[in-house]
């Protein structure tokens, strides 16, 4: 049996995952603070005093996980009791179990670089929950809704194209139903360029029409095994009918 790749890391200087814990989620969290503090007026006339003694309570929560971060800090459980709380921190568990560090702590830059970053995000959530009353803010609403505005565009041309298809696929042939099926895994695949946390929160809205843009695209797809894939799926159809058609027989 194969033996399964260790998982990436910040340790490995250079890398994808390297630059995430160095570069992107600081500056995540740097625009995070911004927009809490951008909204301070809004708090104050909604909640008083109250709500920017809050925001204050936030920033500096999102501060410390800043810091906690940029200086390699051990990764520590939740403490805002929530629905997920237990089974975040029994994650943390597992993955400390599976460290060979002499304080079996785990760290920003030696954990495994997906959990480090949705254990990001899961911090700036309890930060926000842990100050009300603006616990119910969305730290991310403006830019999601920025870039959804500003990809306007390309979304009326995909779905004006979808609407098409869903008109015509009956007609089509098996090569071309296989071209729209590939079109369509290449736009799901180049949906995530459209990402705000790939970005670190600049805009990345999508504002030309995919569709034109997929064959200029196509040499920057680094492992491409849609012509597998489109095998398999058409054997197991073929599969499905053949005993669809003996049932028939039987009955």
């Amino acid at each position: 049996m194969a033996v399964v790749p260790a998982s990436l890391s910040g340790q490995d200087v250079g890398s994808f995952a390297y630059l995430t814990i160095k570069d992107r989620i600081p500056q995540i969290l740097t625009k995070v603070i911004d927009t809490l503090h951008r909204h301070k007026s809004e708090f104050f006339e909604k909640h008083g005093e109250e709500g920017v003694e809050a925001e204050k309570k936030a920033i500096s929560l999102l501060s410390k996980l800043r810091n906690e971060l940029q200086t390699d800090k051990p990764i520590i459980p939740l403490v805002e009791k929530f629905v997920d709380t237990d089974i975040w921190n029994q994650y943390l568990e597992y993955q400390q179990s599976l460290l060979n560090e002499s304080d079996g702590k785990s760290r920003w830059f030696y954990s495994p670089w997906l959990f480090v970053e949705c254990y990001m995000y899961r911090r700036i959530h309890e930060a926000i929950i842990q100050s009300p009353p603006i616990d119910y803010f969305d730290v991310f609403k403006e830019s999601k809704e920025q870039n959804f505005y500003e990809s306007q565009e390309s979304v009326i041309a995909l779905c004006t194209h979808l609407q098409q298809l869903i008109k015509t696929i009956e007609d089509l042939n098996e090569n071309q139903l296989k071209d729209e099926f590939f079109k369509l895994l290449q736009i799901s695949l180049w949906g995530n360029k459209c990402d705000l946390s790939l970005s670190g929160g600049e805009s990345s809205s999508e504002k030309t029409d995919v569709l034109n843009s997929l064959e200029d695209l196509k040499p920057f797809i680094l492992l491409n095994d849609m012509e597998h894939l489109w095998s398999l799926l058409s054997n197991c159809k073929k599969t499905r009918e053949k005993a669809s058609v003996t049932m028939l027989f039987c009955f």
